[in-house]
């Protein structure tokens, strides 16, 4: 649904891709702009679509997903307030490789791409950030895919500290997750439904993570430490 908003260069530079962009800059790629919305559970961006645009994701979370040849869904990665997609297939002019559907309301802005691509040619510190962020996104698959043959307790550990990672402007491991169908959970997880339904209970049991809200909290690091899932101290 578009929306009357209209972003200035200093909302653009809240995104870390674009931080260290001038004014001048900002508004290149600000050019002819479009903001809108959309409920949780929307497709807002289609596989096989054409890469004409670029987006950056205002508020809310959503997750980037394709399908197997068998018909399983794959989550790829999630993306919270401030990240960037859809830059990929705005850049080599592929169809796009996945669906990006929101988990929540989000907001999002939807940015042309051939400003985009100019200015990586004219500033190789936005070049540089997006070798960063591809690089990031890269690490954070390689994690999750080598995560994918532990027990599930580890999977679904790792897939909560993802999503509270992802509800956070500071990345906190902490931060409330907001409330998901535990299909969510499970397909994030690589877990069947029951079997992720059964892992929740008992980290509820434990104390691991707690009700906050309607949403919820990893309440106790330890069991992430003593699995590897994140650093000591």
């Amino acid at each position: 649904m578009a929306e009357a908003l209209v972003l200035t260069p200093q909302q653009l530079r809240d995104c870390s891709l674009f931080a260290d962009l001038s004014d001048a800059a900002c508004e290149r790629l600000l050019d002819r702009h479009r903001c809108g919305s959309h409920a949780a559970e929307q497709v807002f961006v289609m596989e096989q679509d054409w890469g004409e645009s670029l987006f950056v994701l205002l508020s809310g979370m959503a997750k980037v997903r394709t399908y197997t040849a068998d018909g399983e869904e794959v989550v790829m990665s999630l993306l919270g307030a401030g990240e960037v997609f859809g830059e990929m297939a705005a850049l080599d002019g592929a169809p796009r490789s996945a669906d990006v559907v929101a988990l929540t309301p989000v907001r999002v802005a939807k940015l042309r791409a051939e400003p985009f691509s100019a200015l990586l040619k004219q500033e190789p510190g936005l070049a540089l950030a997006l070798a960063r962020l591809e690089a990031m996104r890269l690490r954070d698959l390689n994690q999750r895919f080598a995560i994918g043959a532990s027990d599930a307790t580890t999977r679904l550990l790792a897939a909560l500290a993802y999503l509270a990672r992802k509800s956070s402007a500071a990345n906190a491991v902490q931060a409330v997750i907001p409330p998901l169908a535990q299909r969510e959970l499970a397909v994030l997880a690589g877990l069947a439904r029951e079997t992720a339904s059964r892992t929740l209970s008992k980290l509820r049991s434990r104390g691991t993570v707690v009700d906050e809200g309607d949403g919820l909290r990893l309440a106790d690091l330890q069991p992430l430490i003593k699995r590897g899932l994140m650093p000591a101290g």
